[in-house]
């Protein structure tokens, strides 16, 4: 089956290999599955892969040095792009088109990119799970010409990280991240300061040791979303996260039972 998803996806790339590629990049399991692939593919045809990493205030910074080494062991050309996203009056108050707007943003730079840089075609790494969850920002992407090769090749994520796995790409096993304006209701007013300070959290509980977790905002109410298999974990640390959460500001700092789930601040 591997073998199988494999050449799919490498059809799907080699359509575009002699216009020159730009992979937009962030370090995440698929982009990087999706590069190494490009990289590997361009190399037969002495051609070079630009990998671009969007650097903004929605994106948290310790994606920046992951991205680096990996595009550097898949061989491409590793570019950052340094974005204010809430300079954008369509994006700052975080309303429920944020993801497409904030998406349509980001690639129109992209494209000024790609155009400087003589590549052709933008690639990008959604796969086919995210076809059939709320991805607004999938409707962007789709307007302004961008590719997508896993998607198209009907891969999944589980797909993804196997491949990735046999590919021996560092991150394979790397936990899904997102923009850090999905840990707020829409319609707040998104500040710097405020989005340092979810990220400074989130970064916190990973170096205790908890995977994948997310840190949401209702009011003065703080939600922490990790996996109910890692509850051991925070009653080992109950004490340390009760006096660091304690500083945040907010009245109530709560568990989620039910464990993380993406998408929760769109229910």
């Amino acid at each position: 089956m591997c073998k199988t998803l494999l050449n799919n996806l490498e059809t799907e790339i080699t359509k575009y290999i002699n216009g020159g590629i730009c992979v937009a990049f962030s370090g995440g399991v698929d982009s990087s599955l999706l590069l190494k692939i490009c990289c590997q593919l361009a190399q037969k045809q002495h051609k070079k892969i630009h990998a671009v990493l969007f650097d903004t205030f929605l994106h948290t910074k310790n994606d920046i040095e992951i991205a680096k080494a990996v595009a550097e062991e898949c061989g491409a050309i590793f570019s950052i792009l340094h974005i204010n996203e809430l300079d954008n009056p369509l994006i700052q108050n975080n309303p429920k088109d944020r993801c497409y707007q904030c998406k349509k943003f980001l690639f129109t730079k992209l494209l000024e990119f790609a155009k400087q840089h003589y590549c052709q075609t933008i690639f990008d790494g959604t796969n086919e799970d995210d076809m059939h969850i709320h991805r607004p920002g999938l409707q962007a992407i789709k307007e302004l010409g961008i590719i997508s090769p896993i998607a198209n090749a009907h891969i999944t994520k589980e797909q993804v990280r196997i491949l990735a796995e046999n590919m021996g790409l560092s991150v394979a096993n790397r936990p899904s991240n997102s923009c850090l304006a999905t840990r707020f209701k829409y319609g707040t007013t998104l500040e710097t300061a405020l989005l340092q300070k979810i990220e400074q959290g989130e970064i916190f509980l990973q170096q205790l040791g908890f995977r994948q977790v997310r840190l949401r905002i209702h009011d003065d109410i703080m939600r922490i979303e990790f996996s109910p298999e890692q509850m051991p974990l925070l009653i080992e640390n109950i004490e340390q996260i009760r006096c660091y959460f304690k500083t945040f500001g907010w009245k109530h700092t709560t568990i989620d039972l039910f464990g993380f789930r993406s998408g929760t601040m769109d229910w």
